[in-house]
């Protein structure tokens, strides 16, 4: 089994440096071509099968990647990006007073597991635990063993679905978040997973835009 887990294309949200959770927008002009040139990147590689998350914003990512083949695209909740309860379109935008409560906002991405989910949010662990449920189910199918299969979903829950698969599983967010459209490519193989790559872009470097990157001096 290959697998290729995507980040969604960019969202206004994104750009305003807004919370999105379970909530924001559909892809913007910029998500929609970052997609794009992504499909083009993967316009050789076979896919049978697409899970995605239902949010909008990864829904979008797949039907363009997938655009003219006749691939299944599956949604399930457990893709969902981590939910930030009452914090969701919010800014996170630490060079700015926060509505959000900054410190904790901080720890989220210094300290991931120290982290305590704000009202009607999840944890980090949270995140883990459904996203390796969703693992565990899709690897114990025979009948997807020699499948190549496209997973959408967003930026923490791709960290969480891969966690168990890095070195360091205490780094959480490892480089960082994933750039938007960004690929991490899996096989699965007498049930032991390896990296065949890492957070890889098809597009050039002047489409490149890092968000949530802290402030200097905040470690």
């Amino acid at each position: 089994m290959i697998l290729y887990v995507i980040r969604h294309g960019e969202t206004e949200w994104n750009r305003k440096k807004l919370l999105q959770g379970w909530h924001g927008e559909d892809l913007n002009e910029r998500g929609v071509l970052l997609a794009e040139l992504t499909a083009e990147g993967l316009k050789d590689t076979h896919f049978d099968l697409c899970y995605t998350s239902p949010l909008i914003r990864a829904r979008h990512t797949a039907e363009i990647i997938l655009k003219g083949r006749d691939v299944p695209i599956i949604e399930d909740d457990r893709l969902k990006e981590i939910c930030f309860g009452e914090w969701e379109g919010k800014s996170c935008d630490l060079t700015k007073p926060m509505e959000i409560d900054r410190e904790n906002f901080i720890l989220l991405q210094t300290d991931s597991f120290r982290y305590q989910a704000p009202k009607g949010g999840e944890t980090v662990m949270d995140v883990i635990d459904r996203c390796a449920d969703f693992f565990a189910d899709l690897t114990s199918d025979p009948s997807l063993a020699d499948k190549t299969i496209l997973i959408s979903t967003h930026g923490a829950a791709c960290r969480a679905l891969l966690n168990p698969f890095y070195e360091d599983r205490t780094s959480f967010w490892q480089t960082g978040v994933p750039m938007n459209c960004a690929v991490n490519i899996l096989e699965v193989k007498d049930k032991k997973t390896s990296f065949l790559a890492k957070d890889k872009v098809y597009y050039p470097e002047q489409y490149f835009r890092s968000y949530y990157k802290l402030p200097d001096g905040i470690k």
